[in-house]
C-alpha cells in the first residue's frame, strides 16, 4: 500500500494528466514565432505597442521625471484603497470626462491595466444584469470575447466593417442593433482608433449610435484604450460626451498602456457613471466587492506615475507634447505606407481615413502567411497591421514586399 503523500501525489498526477493544451493566443503566439525566427531583418508588425522610429517602444521622459520624483518622495510600500489612490482616481476622471463633469456621479477605480477594467467592469454588471448579453463589434480586439465570456455573459457581434474590409458597415451596425438587441443588452464600443480595424465613426455616426442604444435601452460599455492617438486628447474624449447627452449611465474602461507607455506597470481604470450620487455609492461598493475577491488591490508605482504626471502642470504639459509627437509619428508611418503603395501601382488610399496605432489592410490569410514565411514579416491573418511597428529604414522594403503579397 503507498505511503499516504505518496498517495496524494499520484491522485494530483491523475488530475492534471487530464488536461489538454489550451489554443496559443492568436497574437501573443505570433509574437512567440517571431521571436524564434532567426532571420536578420524580420519585422513584427502584430502585437500592439507603439515603437519608435529605430523600433523601440520608449520610455517616456515625462515618465522618467516622474519617476525620480516619486522614488525621492515615497515613504511608503503599503497597500492602496480597494479602489485606489484618491489623487489618480480625481486626476483619471478629469483627463476623461473633463472638469466639467459632476463627478458625484462616477464610481472609479485603478485596475490593472485595460483588460483588468473590462473584465472588473463585466463582473460588477454579472451580478446586476442577469439574462443581458454583452455585444461586441465584428471584429473586435481578440480578447473581448474571452473577457466577457469568463464573466458569464453570452457574448454577440454585430456588423462593423463593410463587404471590401476598407470602412464602416454603418448602416449594418444601426440595424442589427436596433433589430436583435434587447433592453438590457451590453454593448461594447470602442471610443477611438478602433482596434483591430482603426476605423472609427464619425461624431454625427455617433450620434445616431448614442440614439438607437438609448432607444433600445441597451447599455453603453466604451473601451478607451487609445486616448490621445486619434485626433487628441480631448477630441478623442468626444464620443463619451456624446454618449452621456442621451444615457445617465455609462460604463467607461480606460487604458494608460499606450498613451503613457506604462504597458508593464498595467495601469487602467474602471469608471461607471450612474444617474445620481445615491446611486454611484451602491455602484462602487459592487466595484470594490468584485476587485476584492479577485486581485484585492491595485498596484502602486504606475498609478503613481500617472497621478504625479497629471497633477503637476509641467509634466503634464511635457506628457501632452509626447502624446502630440507618437500620434505625430502614427500618423506618417500611415501617410508613407500610402505612398510606398502607390508608387507600386496599389491603392491603398482607403488607409487614411483610419485612426490610431491599427490598420486592416485588406490582405488575406494566405497573403499574410506568405508575407511571414518568405519575408520575416509577421502580421495578423485578419490583415491588420500594427502601424506604429513601422520605421523610415523598413518602409521601401515593407511596401515592396506586399505589393508582392498582393499579386498572390
Amino acid at each position: 500500500m503507498l505511503p499516504f503523500t505518496n498517495f496524494f501525489v499520484a491522485w494530483v498526477r491523475l488530475m492534471f494528466e487530464h488536461f489538454s493544451l489550451a489554443p496559443p493566443d492568436s497574437i501573443l503566439g505570433l509574437n512567440a514565432a517571431f521571436d524564434k525566427d532567426p532571420r536578420d531583418g524580420k519585422l513584427n508588425l502584430t502585437v500592439g505597442v507603439f515603437k519608435d522610429d529605430a523600433g523601440r517602444t520608449p520610455i517616456l521622459e515625462s515618465v522618467k521625471l516622474a519617476e525620480a520624483k516619486i522614488f525621492q518622495d515615497q515613504k511608503t510600500k503599503g497597500y492602496l484603497p480597494i479602489e485606489g489612490g484618491k489623487d489618480y482616481i480625481e486626476q483619471v476622471n478629469r483627463l476623461v470626462l473633463g472638469p466639467e463633469f459632476d463627478m458625484s456621479r462616477v464610481a472609479t477605480a485603478h485596475t490593472p491595466g485595460g483588460t483588468g477594467a473590462l473584465r472588473t467592469g463585466a463582473d460588477t454588471l454579472s451580478k446586476l444584469l442577469a439574462g443581458s448579453r454583452f455585444w461586441v463589434s465584428n471584429p473586435t480586439w481578440a480578447n473581448h470575447n474571452a473577457v466577457f465570456q469568463a464573466a458569464g455573459f453570452e457574448t454577440l457581434s454585430y456588423r462593423y466593417l463593410n463587404a471590401a474590409k476598407t470602412g464602416l458597415d454603418f448602416d449594418g451596425m444601426l440595424h442589427q442593433l436596433s433589430q436583435e438587441g434587447r433592453s438590457g443588452d451590453v454593448v461594447c464600443l470602442h471610443a477611438c482608433c478602433h482596434n483591430p480595424t482603426g476605423i472609427d465613426p464619425t461624431l454625427e455616426q455617433w450620434k445616431e449610435i448614442s440614439d438607437v442604444l438609448a432607444k433600445k435601452k441597451m447599455l453603453p460599455f466604451v473601451d478607451f484604450a487609445y486616448q490621445g492617438f486619434g485626433d487628441g486628447l480631448a477630441e478623442d474624449a468626444m464620443p463619451i460626451s456624446i454618449l452621456l447627452e442621451q444615457h445617465p449611465e455609462l460604463v467607461i474602461c480606460a487604458s494608460f498602456s499606450k498613451n503613457f507607455g506604462l504597458y508593464s506597470e498595467r495601469v487602467g481604470a474602471l469608471m461607471m457613471i450612474s444617474g445620481s450620487p445615491k446611486s454611484t455609492e451602491a455602484v462602487m461598493s459592487q466595484i470594490r466587492t468584485s476587485i476584492r475577491c479577485n486581485y484585492s488591490n491595485p498596484p502602486r508605482h504606475g498609478e503613481a506615475i500617472v497621478a504625479t504626471i497629471l497633477s503637476d502642470p509641467q509634466l503634464s504639459k511635457k506628457w501632452r507634447g509626447e502624446v502630440d509627437q507618437m500620434r505625430s509619428r502614427i500618423h506618417s508611418m500611415r501617410s508613407a505606407l500610402i505612398q510606398g503603395m502607390q508608387a507600386r501601382g496599389k491603392d491603398f488610399g482607403f488607409l487614411a481615413d483610419q485612426k490610431g496605432m491599427f490598420s486592416y489592410t485588406g490582405l488575406n490569410p494566405m497573403q499574410a502567411d506568405w508575407l511571414k514565411n518568405e519575408k520575416g514579416i509577421y502580421i495578423v491573418g485578419t490583415g491588420r497591421i500594427n502601424v506604429a511597428g513601422l520605421t523610415s529604414s523598413s518602409m521601401e522594403s515593407i511596401c515592396e514586399a506586399i505589393a508582392q503579397a498582393c499579386s498572390i
